[in-house]
């Protein structure tokens, strides 16, 4: 994302900012920064119909300049579309003032946008990462089982899923020959190494990480290293160098949590924002099946923490999902960024901003979206009241619940 133009008061936070998409990733971050009730103003194509002296009417195209009082956004991760809808805050003469439109923000068209309660502390650093040309693409990975193959581009705030390959195997038959099952695989194995070189930038070569059950991923690394050599191709062959292979328990995309937090992952990847965070998460997991009183999840029982200064400097944390900014309510999203400055500010705490769109987040969302690691035990949260029900899964391994906690938390 480019910065074009920005007129953001220290004081009081008002202001706009102009910036420019200028790839698909950009659409993530135009995502986050945007919230009801914000103006935004971009160009638009609009048919305007008109009707003459005579009542004959006329159908054309116009460009024009919109001002949306934002009301809700839409955003298809796959296809790095952004749709915004709002009612019209600034008239002209092809639209009316309260009329409702929707603006498709595009690649390479600027766009200006003004905070409706100005730009809080969680805008500013969503703005600051967006500009941040160091946020780009982390690595490839291939979560993949026999016949099912999904390749992942991930980035430092979010997952996606770029392909899905699915090819039907022929069973392997005991006591008889194989040949079929093997040249079936073969094609399986050409077929994802085709999809993903067409995805990756070969002159700009990221980790790839492999992971399936069983010896599958190892079978494929095999395969790119055998072609590699077949080939006399150099890029291949520095593509399997940079080829790290972990095991997963399925081949779906929901297996990637497990996979993230695999030492020989974490090991290659660990001076990455999203590996920090994955560690974050372990940790507080960790700390929770102690049970010992320095992990907590949940609204009201997170907020005490903080309250009571349990989480500050010397290890304490907090960590908050991304998607909790986006709440239609105003006062809402100001409880949040309160609490965020209060940790970071006023104790001194790590604060971490989890994106909804990397499996670090979506594990935090089964606990509602914020929890908080702390510096010294709290036993007594049972005395918080009007604590808020969260529908959260409780630990396999059979740790006792908190306040608050129900069933089948995923770790």
């Amino acid at each position: 994302m480019r910065l074009i133009k920005q007129s953001i008061e220290k004081k009081d936070g008002s202001g706009s900012a102009t910036l420019l998409p200028e790839e698909p990733e950009d659409m993530w971050h135009a995502y986050n920064l945007i919230r009801p009730t914000d103006l935004l103003r971009a160009s638009a194509i609009r048919r305007v119909t008109t009707e003459s002296m005579t009542g004959s009417s006329t159908s054309k195209r116009v460009q024009t300049t919109l001002t949306l009082r934002v009301t809700s956004l839409d955003f298809d991760p796959q296809a790095a579309q952004l749709h915004v809808s709002g009612t019209v805050a600034e008239e002209n003469e092809w639209v009316k003032r309260g009329s409702y439109h929707t603006l498709d923000l595009e690649l390479q068209r600027n766009f200006t946008l003004e905070k409706a309660d100005g730009w809080d502390s969680i805008a500013l650093e969503t703005l600051k990462d967006s500009i941040d040309q160091t946020q780009k693409a982390e690595l490839w990975a291939v979560v993949m089982q026999e016949g099912l193959a999904n390749i992942c581009l991930i980035t430092s705030h979010q997952t996606i899923l770029r392909q899905r390959v699915e090819t039907a195997l022929p069973k392997k038959r005991p006591g008889k020959p194989s040949a079929d099952h093997d040249k079936a695989t073969q094609r399986f194995y050409s077929t994802i190494l085709e999809s993903l070189l067409r995805q990756l930038n070969m002159a700009d070569l990221k980790p790839l990480l492999l992971a399936s059950p069983g010896f599958t991923a190892g079978a494929f690394q095999q395969y790119i290293k055998t072609t590699a050599s077949t080939k006399a191709d150099k890029s291949l062959s520095a593509l399997a160098a940079k080829t790290v292979v972990a095991h997963s328990a399925s081949g779906h995309l929901h297996s990637l949590a497990e996979v993230m937090a695999s030492p020989a992952v974490m090991s290659k990847l660990s001076d990455t924002r999203f590996a920090k965070e994955t560690a974050l998460m372990d940790k507080f997991f960790d700390l929770l099946r102690k049970d010992d009183g320095r992990a907590w999840y949940g609204p009201k029982e997170v907020e005490s923490a903080v309250d009571k200064g349990a989480v500050g400097r010397g290890g304490g944390a907090l960590l908050i999902s991304s998607a909790l900014f986006r709440a239609q309510d105003v006062a809402v999203r100001r409880r949040w960024v309160s609490l965020v400055d209060k940790v970071s500010q006023e104790h001194g705490g790590d604060v971490r901003v989890l994106s909804d769109g990397h499996e670090s987040g979506k594990r935090l969302e089964g606990l509602g979206g914020i929890a908080a690691i702390l510096t010294f035990p709290i036993e007594d949260m049972d005395e918080v009241e009007g604590g808020e029900d969260i529908d959260v899964e409780e630990p396999a391994n059979g740790v006792e619940g908190r306040p608050g906690m129900h069933e089948d938390i995923e770790i």
